[in-house]
C-alpha cells in the first residue's frame, strides 16, 4: 500500500486529498464524512426546530395550543445540543485514529520515496527545497487538504439547505447571496495560491533561520558559544533571516485579510436588507414569528458561511492544491533502483580487485570535471591512501564506488565486473564506509555498532568490534556498559567525546562483513597526531582486508602499502611513502609542508 501512495510519474490532484485517507483508513474516513454530512444539515434542522419551538410557545401562551405541543420541538433542540457536544469527542477520537494510520502509511511512503531518490537530488539546492517542502509534516498537509474539502462540502450543504428555506420566503435572496459571494471565492483561491508561493520564498530564509537557531540553542555548539561569545552576532543574523521570512508571510496575510474584510461588508449589508424584507411577510402573517426568527438567524449564518467561512476554506484548498503540485514534482524525481534493499548476504565472497579505467566524472548540472581520465588498480589485502588537497576529487571516488553516482565515463571494475551492473544490495555488501560526517545515533552503544550489519546481530562480534576499535576503556566507564544509551535524549544516556564517537563509527564499519573498508576523512576534526593514531589502529585491525584511507593530511598515508596522490582529478603519483619522497614531486612538497604537524 505504501508504494501505491507515492508513485513515480503520478499527477496528484483534488481527489487525492480524499483518495489517500481512504486508501489508508477507509473506516475512519467514512465515519468522518458521515459526521460531516450530519453536521452540515444541522443548521437547517435548527432553523425549523427553532421556528416550531417559538411558534408553539406563542400558541400556548395565546391559548391556541396545549402545553404538550412544546415537547416535540424542544426535544429536537435538546437532541441537537447533545449531538453537538458528543460529536466533538467522537470526532477527536476518529481524527486521532486516522492520523495515526496516516503517520504509519502515508508518512512512511513519503520517507521511502525520499530514501529512494538519486543522490544528486540531495545535493541540488532546488530539489532539496522541494523535498523539504513536501516532506515537512506531510500528514498534516494531507489532513488539512481533506478537512478543507470536507469543510467545503459541509458549507455547500449547509448553504443549500439554508438557501432553500430562505428562498421559500424571499425567492431572490439566494441568487443575491451567490452573486455577491462569487467574487469572494475567486479572491480566496487567488490568495491561497499567493500564500503558498510566498511560503515557498519564505522557506529559503526559514531554513537558514532554523539552522542558526540550532547554533544558538544546541548543545553541540554550547562550548564555542561560551568561549568565543558569538551569540550576539549569530542572533543578529538569525533575526535578519527570521524577519525576512516573517515579512514575506505577513505581507500576503495582511493583503488577504484586508481584501476579505472589506468585501464581507457587502454581504453584511445584504443580510440586513434580507432581514428587513422579511418584515413585510411577517406583518402580513405570511411568515410566523418563529419562522421569522429562524430565517433571520439562517440569513446571518448564511452570510457568515458564504462571505467568510467558505472563502477561508477555498483559500485553504487553493494552498493545498499547490502542495499537490509539489507532491507531483516530488513523485517525479528520479530514484535509484533498489535503494531501499538491504545489503545482500554474500557470505565470504572474496574481493578479487578493483580497477578504475579512464574514468571521468562531473557532477550533474556542472561543467567542471572532478575526475579526468582517472585510472587506478586496487588489489586485495593491501592498504591504500588517497591524498590530495581539498576539492581534488578524493571523496568523489567514494561516492562512485558506493553507487551514489553512476553517470561516469570509462569503467569501474569490481571483481572484473562493471560497477554499474551491480545492484544496490550488492554494493552495500561490498563496502564498509566511515564517512567524514558520520552519524551519531542516540541509541545504546551496542545497537550503534550493530547498525553496521542489519542482516545479523551477534553480540559477541559486536563486543569484539568495539574492542578492536579501542572502545574498551570507554565501555568500562559507562554506567550500563556496552548497553548504555548514547547522547542526552535518554535521561540515563551518556555523551562521548569527538574521538570516542569516531571509534563508534569505526566499530560499526568493523562489524560490517565487507572485504573493502573505506575511511573517508572521518578524523578531520582531530589534530594530525591523533588522526595518525586512529588510522594506525584501523590499519592494524583491518589486517588481511583491503582498506582505503582518504585524507588530505599525510601522517596516516605513511601507514599505507601504496599512496595515490590525487591532483586535478587524476592519479598524479603512486607509490609508497619513501618512494614518493625520493621522487620530490607533489607528495614530497605536501609532506614537507606538513612535517611540523607530526613532530
Amino acid at each position: 500500500m505504501k508504494k501505491a501512495l507515492i508513485r513515480q510519474g503520478q499527477t496528484y490532484g483534488f481527489g487525492d486529498f480524499i483518495r489517500i485517507p481512504f486508501a489508508v483508513c477507509p473506516l475512519y474516513t467514512s465515519i468522518k464524512i458521515a459526521i460531516r454530512i450530519l453536521t452540515a444539515l444541522l443548521p437547517a434542522f435548527q432553523v425549523l426546530a427553532t421556528a416550531a419551538f417559538v411558534d408553539a410557545a406563542l400558541a400556548i401562551f395565546g391559548g391556541r395550543a396545549q402545553r404538550e405541543a412544546i415537547w416535540p420541538p424542544l426535544a429536537c433542540l435538546l437532541l441537537m445540543i447533545v449531538y453537538q457536544n458528543l460529536i466533538r469527542q467522537l470526532m477527536s477520537c476518529v481524527n486521532l485514529k486516522a492520523e495515526m494510520r496516516l503517520m504509519e502509511e502515508y508518512r512512511s511512503a513519503v520517507c521511502e520515496k525520499r530514501a529512494s531518490l538519486e543522490y544528486c537530488h540531495i545535493e541540488n539546492n532546488d530539489t532539496w527545497d522541494l523535498i523539504t517542502r513536501t516532506c515537512t509534516d506531510p500528514v498534516k498537509k494531507i489532513n488539512e487538504g481533506f478537512d478543507h474539502l470536507m469543510a467545503a462540502g459541509d458549507i455547500l450543504l449547509r448553504g443549500i439547505s439554508l438557501l432553500t428555506i430562505l428562498m421559500a420566503q424571499v425567492w431572490w435572496a439566494g441568487p443575491a447571496v451567490v452573486a455577491i459571494s462569487a467574487p469572494l471565492f475567486a479572491l480566496a483561491v487567488k490568495s491561497g495560491k499567493e500564500i503558498y508561493e510566498e511560503n515557498r520564498e519564505a522557506l529559503k530564509f526559514t531554513r537558514r533561520a532554523d539552522y542558526l537557531r540550532g547554533v544558538l540553542q544546541g548543545r553541540e555548539s554550547a562550548d564555542e558559544r561560551a568561549m568565543f561569545g558569538f551569540g550576539k552576532r549569530v542572533n543578529q543574523e538569525w533575526y535578519e533571516k527570521y524577519e525576512a521570512a516573517r515579512k514575506i508571510e505577513l505581507k500576503v496575510s495582511v493583503r488577504y485579510y484586508l481584501r476579505m474584510k472589506s468585501s464581507s461588508l457587502i454581504t453584511v449589508l445584504l443580510s440586513l436588507l434580507i432581514i428587513c424584507v422579511l418584515l413585510f411577510p411577517l406583518k402580513s402573517g405570511a411568515v410566523s414569528v418563529g419562522m421569522f426568527m429562524g430565517l433571520a438567524t439562517a440569513t446571518l449564518n448564511l452570510v457568515q458561511i458564504m462571505s467568510w467561512d467558505f472563502t477561508e476554506t477555498m483559500k485553504g484548498i487553493a494552498a493545498g492544491l499547490e502542495y499537490l503540485k509539489d507532491l507531483t514534482c516530488f513523485a517525479a524525481l528520479s530514484e535509484t533502483p533498489g535503494a531501499l534493499d538491504q545489503p545482500q548476504d554474500q557470505g565470504h565472497v572474496p574481493f578479487e580487485g578493483l580497477a578504475f579505467r579512464h574514468v571521468s566524472f562531473r557532477y550533474p548540472g556542472t561543467e567542471k570535471e572532478v575526475l579526468k581520465d582517472f585510472s587506478l588498480e586496487i588489489k586485495p589485502g593491501r592498504h591504500y591512501a588517497f591524498v590530495g588537497i581539498n576539492g581534488a576529487g578524493k571523496t568523489t571516488i567514494t561516492k562512485l564506488l558506493t553507487g551514489l553516482y553512476d553517470q561516469y565515463e570509462g569503467e569501474i571494475l569490481l571483481n572484473h565486473r562493471e560497477l554499474r551492473t551491480y545492484s544496490q544490495s550488492e554494493l552495500k555488501a561490498a563496502f564498509a564506509v566511515v564517512c567524514q560526517d558520520f552519524a551519531r545515533y542516540q541509541i545504546p552503544l551496542d545497537e550503534n555498532i550493530a547498525l553496521g550489519n542489519v542482516l545479523q546481530r551477534d553480540q559477541s562480534r559486536i563486543e569484539k568490534a568495539a574492542e578492536m576499535a579501542g572502545l574498551g576503556p570507554v565501555i568500562e566507564k559507562l554506567p550500563e556498559g556496552i548497553r548504555t544509551p548514547l547522547g542526552k535524549i535518554n535521561e540515563k544516556g551518556a555523551d562521548l567525546s569527538g574521538g570516542e564517537w569516531q571509534k563508534v563509527a569505526i566499530a560499526r564499519a568493523l562489524y560490517h562483513p565487507a572485504q573493502v573498508q573505506i575511511l573517508d576523512e572521518p578524523t578531520a576534526a582531530l589534530d594530525p597526531k591523533a588522526e595518525s593514531s586512529v588510522y594506525e589502529m584501523f590499519g592494524r585491525v583491518s589486517a588481511g582486508k583491503t582498506a582505503v584511507f582518504i585524507t588530505h593530511r599525510l601522517g596516516a598515508a605513511r601507514l599505507a602499502d601504496e599512496i595515490i596522490v590525487i591532483n586535478d582529478g587524476a592519479a598524479a603519483e603512486k607509490g609508497d611513502h619513501e618512494a614518493l619522497l625520493s621522487r620530490g614531486g607533489i607528495y614530497a612538497r605536501m609532506f614537507e609542508a606538513q612535517r611540523s604537524w607530526y613532530q
